[in-house]
């Protein structure tokens, strides 16, 4: 089969449009991999599946919540990022039906597909925990898991003048893990330069079974809460928020037993899963998740389908740079796919967590699916730097706009 004739994608009955390659999911995901097809195969009919008008730079919300970057730095429109010659369908999914090789749009369209790259991104569900909307943004309530909320975060950890700050990370998985724990490193910081560190008592609450999945950098990150003196618990989740009593609960979930804590600062993580329309559909594996094949990121029932980032079943950590890799290991192998060659592309489960501890501190924890250290820098990145801290800040910012996004890193 010649290029040419492996990239032509005839009309298919009884839909509304037909692309050679549908993606679904106009994040970090599936712009770099929509970028990489069109690098390697020109002329390739792509389609990207995404109803927003906007595009936002995640990881930087920390430093938003921490009142380091303002969180217009961190928007471009949705249309800047779309790769040149990529189709752009301005919708949301409702349904997949990979069986008629065909996707259903929230405005009832039918788009079919001959290949199907499944990047969603993760779904930030709010409602899980009792009070939680109707609490957000007020009475010391916020989260940086939000573009409206994230600058409340820093509002409030400026304004606070003591009492109880409390920081939670639940028991889901999460896109970028470490998130939670480095805006109350960030607190600390914030109260001790303002002199109220004496009034501030500071907790962290946490559905996981530890501070860090790595021992190496668990090691780092148990030395920064001793130093901090920060009150950190394991196992607890937290399940409801009282907003005018500023009253949260949290529940013990080897137990089950309930504690009720007053706090006068709140930063909310909230639980996390794939997008329903993945959860209960049929390219699901029993825990919600698109399921692939953590080698080849094929789905392990739909030849035809691949997935990759936060939605996908791969055993590795929800972030940015875990799709950085993920991505040409994607590309490889569904362009072999559409050349009719065999899947020779592997990924390892690299994945990196860029562990603010400070200002203008850093722990650049990276490791692979046994969570053994994969280091790129020449020295022991266990260790709190102001050069990573520079890397977050001001290199890694500038890769995902011009590098990651164009299909160049």
């Amino acid at each position: 089969m010649t290029a040419a004739q492996a990239m032509a994608s005839p009309a298919q009955e009884g839909t509304d449009e037909h692309h050679k390659v549908v993606i679904i999911g106009g994040g970090n995901a599936g712009i770099s991999v929509a970028a990489r097809l069109m690098r390697k195969l020109k002329g390739l009919d792509v389609a990207v599946i995404d109803p927003s008008d906007k595009h936002y730079y995640q990881p930087l919300w920390t430093l938003v919540g921490g009142g380091v970057v303002k969180k217009q730095a961190t928007e471009r429109s949705e249309a800047s990022v779309i790769p040149k010659g990529v189709a752009w369908i301005r919708d949301s999914v409702a349904e997949i039906c990979p069986e008629e090789n065909a996707v259903l749009t929230g405005s009832r369209k039918r788009i079919g597909y001959d290949y199907l790259v499944v990047a969603p991104g993760i779904q930030v569900n709010w409602g899980k925990v009792e009070g939680l909307e109707q609490a957000l943004g007020k009475n010391g309530v916020c989260s940086n898991y939000s573009y409206d909320l994230v600058d409340k975060t820093w509002e409030f950890i400026n304004g606070f003048q003591g009492g109880t700050a409390l920081f939670t990370h639940p028991a889901t998985p999460i896109k970028c893990g470490g998130a939670p724990q480095k805006i109350a490193y960030l607190a600390d910081d914030t109260f001790r330069k303002k002199g109220l560190r004496d009034k501030a008592t500071i907790l962290f609450r946490s559905g996981q079974p530890s501070i860090f999945a790595v021992e190496k950098y668990a090691k780092t990150l148990r030395a920064v809460v001793e130093r901090k003196g920060i009150d950190a618990k394991f196992r607890e989740s937290l399940v409801a928020v009282d907003g005018e009593a500023q009253e949260a609960t949290f529940e013990n979930l080897d137990t089950k037993e309930r504690t009720v804590i007053h706090y006068d600062l709140l930063h909310v993580v909230p639980p996390m899963s794939a997008p329903d329309f993945i959860r209960t559909g049929p390219l699901a594996n029993a825990d919600g998740w698109v399921d692939v094949d953590r080698d080849t990121l094929q789905h392990v029932r739909y030849p035809n389908v691949f997935s990759l980032g936060d939605a996908s079943s791969l055993p590795t950590s929800k972030t940015g740079a875990a799709i950085r890799k993920q991505a040409p290991v994607l590309v490889k192998n569904l362009v072999a796919a559409i050349l009719g060659r065999p899947l020779e592309g592997k990924y390892d489960g690299y994945t990196a967590c860029p562990l603010v501890t400070g200002y203008g501190k850093l722990v650049m924890a990276e490791f692979d699916y046994n969570n053994e250290p994969r280091e790129t820098f020449p020295f022991d990145q266990s260790k709190e730097r102001w050069t990573m801290y520079q890397v977050k800040a001001r290199l890694l910012p500038k890769l995902y706009w011009w590098g990651i996004l164009k299909g160049r890193a």
